[in-house]
């Protein structure tokens, strides 16, 4: 069975889309047609991004990452995964700021922020467990 998990949309790209959207106005305002609709277009990515972003653990024994229709996803063999773990990615006057967490597998490490971190952090190491034994 399929176990499915959304992405966290983080303060950060809340406040790009608000950036990208104020670009946006301000360039149909002065009629700059040209910026105009490349910010659209933009807009219309990161947001079919970040709506559409989901992290799967399927039942034949893989992550698959799908970052949408216009990006390419990735597929990760739950084997190759050699460690998980929950991790802050920034953190400024000792304020953390992203958490997420880290895949490791083949000498690569993907980041990850799905909405329930913890939940997701222990089914891939009870079935990694399972995969080992």
């Amino acid at each position: 069975m399929n176990r499915i998990f959304q992405a966290r949309i983080t303060l950060g790209q809340y406040l790009f889309l608000l950036l990208v959207i104020g670009i946006t106005f301000w360039a149909l305002w002065t009629k700059n047609i040209g910026l105009a609709l490349m910010m659209v277009i933009v807009l219309l990515l990161s947001i079919e991004k970040l709506i559409h972003t989901t992290y799967t653990i399927t039942g034949d024994g893989s992550l698959v990452l799908y970052y949408g229709r216009f990006m390419k996803g990735k597929t990760i063999p739950l084997g190759d995964i050699t460690k998980v773990e929950s991790a802050y990615s920034m953190s400024i006057f000792g304020f953390k700021l992203m958490r997420c967490v880290l895949v490791h597998h083949n000498q690569k490490t993907e980041a990850l922020m799905p909405v329930k971190e913890k939940e997701f952090v222990e089914l891939i190491n009870v079935k990694t467990q399972k995969l080992k034994s």
